[in-house]
């Protein structure tokens, strides 16, 4: 079977219908209802082969879990900078918040050297969703170990009034707020974000299980 096929063998009008209300902002007709294990295991079955490379090149894809899956194919791929190349390549056709957010390459964690100009030029796009990926890289790799304090001031300066772009700066800051604490709060405590992401920001920050009874009391009182 090809590709079309096989995912439209694991289609589901039910979850169609459940993820159509998820990314109103995408045709309804493009949407075939598969579950992301289904997804996954389907990635697996496809890397490395001659199938997965003239799916990869066949660009832009139509429908939602061929994006889908085209990320979580890259998302597998070894070498960093095939990877890069790939994302980069890829980026521009991202549509949604589904599919900008559900992949991370692992080949990325251990490259932050390589990684960070890249997400500094993400962040300087006019593409919602490459701004959004930038961010969430600079969440997922960079509040550990190799975390500096310049990055919050990044995210923080991030334009825009877009709604998923706001929504992602919240959600780094919130989880900064819980993995960095002392060095976010203060911009929480200063405004330095917009009025709305602020909020949101201090919303998610106090949903977080990750952070403490005693910050959140504190946060509260900064809404």
């Amino acid at each position: 079977m090809t590709i079309y096929e096989r995912l439209a063998a694991c289609g589901s009008e039910q979850y169609r219908e459940f993820q159509s209300k998820l990314v109103p902002n995408i045709p309804k007709e493009t949407i075939l209802g598969v579950r992301t294990p289904e997804l996954r295991r389907l990635a697996r079955e496809l890397f490395g082969t001659r199938e997965a490379e003239d799916f990869l090149a066949a660009l832009p894809h139509r429908l939602y879990e061929e994006n889908l899956l085209h990320f979580f194919l890259i998302s597998m791929l070894r070498d960093f900078d095939a990877c890069a190349e790939a994302v980069e390549t890829f980026l521009p056709f991202v549509d949604c918040w589904p599919v900008c957010d559900q992949s991370s390459p692992k080949v990325f964690a251990k490259n932050h050297d390589k990684l960070l100009p890249l997400i500094r030029r993400w962040l300087a796009s006019e593409h919602v969703y490459t701004v959004r990926f930038g961010i969430r890289m600079l969440m997922n790799e960079f509040l550990g170990e190799d975390f500096s304090p310049e990055y919050l001031a990044w995210v923080a300066d991030v334009p825009g009034e877009d709604y998923y772009v706001k929504m992602m700066v919240a959600w780094y800051f919130a989880t900064a707020l819980a993995k960095r604490y002392d060095e976010s709060v203060v911009y929480i405590e200063q405004r330095r974000l917009a009025p709305w992401t602020h909020k949101k920001a201090i919303q998610k920050a106090l949903e977080s299980f990750r952070v403490s009874e005693a910050h959140k009391e504190y946060l509260k009182t900064l809404r």
